[in-house]
């Protein structure tokens, strides 16, 4: 959530930063404006009754001490307090107003992030690696894996629908080698604490996140009276295991790491990488997350992107780095990288990991804060996260990018130790 008194007090700046996104933010900043006002009105007004309503409290003492009749004086306490609770209220209104209205408008761009409206304004950071050249034409990896009997489409439409897909015998012992290969490597050379966090939360978890309230149509809500979601992204428990808590800034930065399957209705995208493995209801992810003050916060941004980075270097696997135009980024984000894997299927670069910072975004929602010596007044953290990496297209990319031309696979080196041995699927 943007701070109200930035909003307030620099309104055409955030305006600004708000249109580099690609929209109009006009009609929202016109009714914080409007709120902001009744605020300014109402104040004052409340704490002045207060301040007459203490002076009174002390006039009634005297009256008694000068036996007096102080009845006139309760009379007017009795009308001032009344007048005290419906300005409360109506203030309290207003807050409640500003509150939610403050929800809906995304994160400010970073000075760093390109201008843009889409992924074609997208800025290509550096590649690594190079794609592999065939004798043969490459094969997707939605034939390749049910040939291989790795994977299968339609006995998981059949129980599940579209958009699901079952892993058989290596295919599924390759998804957990990749789960173990990254969480090991996060864990012991980068320094990640791994954690196993619910994969259900509540609301008030995922408004802390940005995923409510402008994004509930993305999310599988739990039926009946349960106020539960199942979690999109690990992001949202890891960045909720210090929701209204205070930290001591001299443990920071924090990293935590995860494996989760990740639920999304994939609301909007129906149409899009509609064959495969690409865009799923269901799928498996190693999550990256970590708090930080916010002087460390966009260097923490480079080391976690190169952690992931690093993953498909130990993999073999050619990718890119691209930094995300203003218009491209999520709404949460203040700054974004994109890992892209190269897929031969497609003879392009696919993401497979987003890094973001959101600075104080999200802290400010979860009510994030940290003392900069674990003493002294509180302030609000940065929270950062980015996939470590997604699994089943990392799956894809092996599937496609090791494939021979028989048909087999080749398995990475790096995942031979977690394959019991196994280098080729056939």
């Amino acid at each position: 959530m943007l701070d109200p008194a930035l909003v307030r007090d620099h309104l055409s700046d955030v305006e600004a930063k708000l249109r580099r996104r690609g929209m109009d933010p006009s009609a929202e900043l016109g009714q914080l404006s409007k709120l902001e006002a009744d605020r300014k009105r109402l104040i004052p007004v409340v704490e002045n009754l207060k301040r007459e309503q203490n002076a009174a409290g002390e006039a009634v003492a005297r009256a008694k001490k000068a036996g007096e009749d102080p009845s006139a004086i309760f009379a007017e306490n009795k009308v001032r307090a009344g007048k005290i609770r419906e300005l409360e209220t109506e203030l309290a209104d207003v807050d409640r107003r500003r509150d939610s209205l403050l929800l809906t408008i995304p994160n400010l761009p970073h000075d760093s992030v390109p201008a843009g409206k889409s992924s074609a304004d997208n800025v290509e950071i550096k590649k690594w690696g190079t794609p592999p050249a065939f004798d043969f034409a490459p094969k997707p990896h939605w034939e390749l894996g049910p040939a291989l009997g790795i994977i299968d489409f339609e006995r998981a439409t059949r129980m599940s629908g579209a958009r699901f897909s079952v892993l058989m015998g290596a295919g599924a012992r390759l998804a957990r080698a990749l789960i173990d290969f990254m969480l090991d490597l996060h864990t012991r050379e980068h320094g990640y604490t791994e954690v196993e966090p619910p994969f259900m939360v509540n609301a008030a978890a995922l408004t802390g996140t940005g995923n409510l309230p402008k994004f509930e149509q993305d999310l599988f809500k739990i039926a009946g009276d349960w106020d539960l979601y199942l979690i999109p992204t690990a992001e949202v428990p890891l960045t909720n295991l210090h929701r209204e808590e205070i930290l001591d800034g001299r443990q920071l930065p924090l990293r935590y790491t995860a494996y989760t399957p990740c639920f999304r209705s994939e609301a909007g995208s129906y149409g899009a990488d509609v064959r495969g493995l690409i865009r799923q209801h269901q799928f498996d992810k190693v999550e990256l997350v970590k708090f930080t003050t916010p002087e460390q916060s966009h260097d923490e941004l480079e080391s976690l992107t190169r952690n992931a980075e690093t993953v498909l270097e130990r993999l073999g696997l050619a990718y890119r780095r691209v930094l995300l135009c203003a218009g491209d980024m999520g709404f949460a984000s203040a700054k974004t990288y994109d890992i892209e894997v190269w897929l031969p299927s497609q003879t392009t670069y696919r993401e497979i990991s987003s890094c973001s910072n959101t600075e104080a975004f999200q802290a400010r929602r979860a009510q994030i804060k940290y003392r900069p010596d674990g003493a002294g007044k509180a302030q609000l953290a940065h929270t950062l996260n980015g996939s470590g990496l997604a699994v089943g297209r990392t799956l894809i990319a092996i599937l496609e990018n090791c494939q021979q031309r028989d048909g087999s696979v080749v398995v990475p080196q790096a995942l031979r130790p977690y394959m019991r041995g196994l280098d080729v699927i056939k």
